[in-house]
């Protein structure tokens, strides 16, 4: 069998890749991949090849690369965005000079969700920059063509695709009023590419940090404090909570939106603000119906955080579960936990209760509740990926790394299963 450990080390030296998060049976076939591409007889001849050639290093990692994203993933995340910018007191027309980051931004649908929210929290755009970094060139042609299929659009509550998608025979195309708002840049978060960087008001880098280990995390995360403005805010993925905790940086104390901003420096007594909302308040977004007027006039139609997109389960209650998330969005987290488990109790077991469950008592510190609130959900649902992800994360943070790695890879191969 064909040895890859030389591939995942230049992997890892290259874009901090640690293999066993996705598994060397994914990397195998990538080389293998690309060494019939190539038309080469054997591995040897193809390690070779890669230290000649900088354009086949980067076919190698499109290869590794697997995008899994869609449009207001996490929409509490998006939700807190403009409560954040706002939390100074200055509305949103008043907001000048902004700078937000997207990265890794992968096919475009973090960043262009960006868009969307701001553009429906009333904020100009003379007020804001939007950057979006990837280090595959495939993924940013994606976000730059912006036509999108099914797989981009998930949950219930898609009326945004109805003000700011036009229908196509390829796909959904985004409209220029979004797209002129991010500027797309191909870069390394690890590499010298990002030291150029200006200083950003917000910077989004979820789901990225689990793939590397943790002398690598340590690195990316050190790249995102130097990024990042005294008072500004950075968003991470549900599963990497407790790295920015580990980093000292604070929570925004805003429950499922995995904000956070850099703590006081050593020695010093100052405390970050806790957020707090704008005394212009931001628009509320309300998903309406689509109406047949010109865009500018059209009503708001960003998803709310109610519409998170959420595990199928049998014998589901929606409207159960949908008050559980709002109290969870709210900050009501005891409330959130006693209809999860009236629910529970009344319609029985359910891997998306038992997930939510689980990131409710996460959000509340109760680590060990979660954890086995997930596992609850695995049991049920042995491909619940979100479940994966937490449970992989809380396993790490208590030192049980192999347990870690496996369920990780478990999460990876439901990626590569799913042709995302």
């Amino acid at each position: 069998m064909m040895d890859v450990a030389p591939f995942e080390q230049l992997l890892k030296q290259t874009m901090g890749l640690d293999a066993a998060s996705i598994g060397s049976a994914v990397v195998r076939r990538a080389v293998q991949e690309r060494l019939a591409a190539c038309q080469l007889p054997d591995a040897q001849a193809y390690w070779e090849r890669l230290g000649s050639s900088a354009p086949e290093l980067q076919e190698l990692i499109e290869a590794v690369v697997v995008p899994e994203t869609w449009f207001f993933r996490d929409p509490a995340s998006f939700a807190a965005l403009a409560r954040l910018l706002c939390e100074d007191g200055r509305p949103p027309q008043a907001q000048t000079g902004l700078r937000l980051l997207s990265v890794p931004c992968s096919t475009g649908e973090e960043p262009y969700s960006l868009a969307m929210a701001l553009l429906e929290a009333g904020f100009p755009e003379s007020a804001l920059r939007i950057d979006a970094v990837d280090i595959s060139t495939r993924a940013l042609a994606w976000a730059q063509r912006a036509v999108y299929g099914r797989n981009s659009f998930r949950g219930s509550d898609l009326a945004f695709r109805d003000r700011y998608f036009v229908a196509t025979a390829g796909g959904h195309s985004l409209v220029d009023e979004v797209r002129r708002w991010v500027q797309f840049r191909h870069g390394n978060l690890l590499d010298g590419l990002m030291a150029e960087a200006e200083l950003y008001d917000v910077i989004f880098c979820r789901n990225v940090l689990i793939y590397f280990d943790r002398a690598t995390q340590d690195r990316a995360i050190a790249v995102l404090k130097r990024l990042l403005k005294p008072r500004g805010w950075l968003f991470v993925g549900p599963s990497e909570t407790a790295l920015l905790s580990d980093h000292g940086f604070v929570s925004a104390k805003l429950p499922l939106a995995f904000a956070f901003r850099k703590g006081p420096a050593a020695g010093s007594e100052t405390k970050p603000r806790a957020a707090r909302a704008p005394t212009v308040p931001v628009r509320t977004w309300t998903p309406v119906a689509p109406a047949p007027f010109p865009l500018a006039a059209r009503p708001r139609l960003v998803p709310t955080p109610a519409a998170m997109p959420r595990a199928a389960a049998p014998a589901e209650a929606p409207s159960a579960i949908d008050r559980a998330r709002r109290l969870a969005d709210q900050g009501h987290l005891a409330d959130a936990a006693a209809h999860c488990e009236a629910h529970l109790r009344q319609h029985g077991p359910s891997a998306g209760v038992f997930h939510l469950l689980g990131l409710v008592r996460d959000a509340s510190g109760n680590e060990e509740d979660a954890a086995e609130q997930y596992r609850k959900a695995l049991y049920l649902e042995p491909d619940h990926h979100e479940a994966l992800i937490h449970l992989a994360l809380l396993l790490r943070k208590r030192g049980d790394e192999a347990g870690a790695q496996r369920l990780q890879r478990r999460a990876s191969r439901l990626h590569q299963g799913s042709g995302a």
